[in-house]
């Protein structure tokens, strides 16, 4: 492994063996922000793992650092060095569709991962490589209306405004609850920006401003067990929590009896995936346009059926 510091940002390329054959594929990566969450650190740890163990692959990996403009920076700056495909995080899934588009024109396929581009822009991608959001606000939903029977008052903790995964999530949340429970009222929702610490504040706000809260959805476990950690200080045992992204506190939570449920993400398959996927694409092989893994749903009562996350 060699470290590198480009005009944008610092990069690691890995080389899986100690020199670089025709046949190699390199294969370019911005992440959305690695240090904003123990899910995008575990993601990028896997990626350089499963890069190392390729021996047709090499990685020049970046980090966004969740500023827009320089993931199209970093963009701009794989399209200059001519990788062979770029895999990209979004920031924000408007934004980047220009940048997305450059490296389009210049025959470099992009395939995007975990979060949604803007639906204009998939013209110019290859592949998404990732969760379905949408389908995992429905799973949360259908977890809601079990854990209330049906019927009570809820408020939602969102993630960052803008923000593809964010926006679906929650989609596909008020979608379904509307369908499969419609006595359950959704009353207020507030961004949390995936913070734990955020969404504590916005559930304290929550339980000020509201008497009676049945259930809070949260768009991952690590806003949810900070909405949970405000309703246990304020003394308050009688609200159902439902996540996605299933973090090891949320896990550690639905243990104990606290946390009603969650969808079982894994980022590292979600890492693999993605290489695999741009791999496949580079190689010509057929490729779904959009190329989901498995999100199951997990409950307090399933939970020993599932491996504790790492995340």
């Amino acid at each position: 492994m060699k470290v590198e510091t480009l005009a944008v940002a610092a990069a690691i390329t890995i080389a899986s063996t100690g020199f670089v054959s025709a046949d190699t594929i390199r294969i370019g990566i911005t992440q959305n922000n690695v240090g904003v969450d123990s899910y995008q650190t575990t993601y990028e740890k896997a990626f350089l793992e499963a890069a190392k163990a390729n021996p047709d692959v090499e990685a020049v990996v970046l980090d966004a650092g969740g500023d827009v403009a320089r993931q199209i920076g970093q963009l701009r700056d794989l399209v200059q060095q001519r990788v062979d495909v770029i895999i990209i995080w979004p920031t924000n899934g408007q934004a980047v569709v220009p940048g997305i588009r450059q490296a389009d024109r210049a025959g470099i396929p992009v395939v995007v991962t975990n979060s949604k581009i803007a639906e204009a822009g998939n013209e110019f991608i290859a592949a998404f490589s990732g969760p379905d959001n949408i389908a995992q606000g429905r799973h949360a939903a259908e977890m809601m209306c079990e854990a209330l029977d049906g019927k009570g008052q809820i408020v939602q903790i969102a993630g960052q405004p803008g923000y593809t995964t964010a926006m679906e999530r929650a989609q596909g949340f008020e979608e379904r609850l509307a369908e499969a429970c419609p006595d359950v009222e959704l009353m207020e929702t507030q961004p949390a920006d995936w913070n734990r610490e955020k969404a504590q504040r916005v559930m304290e706000n929550f339980l000020t401003k509201y008497d009676r809260i049945d259930g809070v959805y949260a768009g991952d476990d690590n806003m949810g067990v900070g909405a949970l950690n405000a309703a246990k200080a304020a003394g308050r045992k009688d609200i159902a929590f439902i996540g996605a992204t299933n973090f090891a506190v949320g896990y550690e939570a639905m243990e104990r009896g606290e946390y009603y449920g969650s969808v079982y993400q894994s980022p590292v398959e979600d890492a693999r995936n993605a290489l695999n996927t741009a791999v496949a694409v580079v190689k010509g092989e057929e490729v779904p346009k959009f190329n989901y893994f498995d999100t199951p749903k997990i409950t307090k009562d399933s939970v020993a059926q599932f491996d504790k996350p790492v995340f």
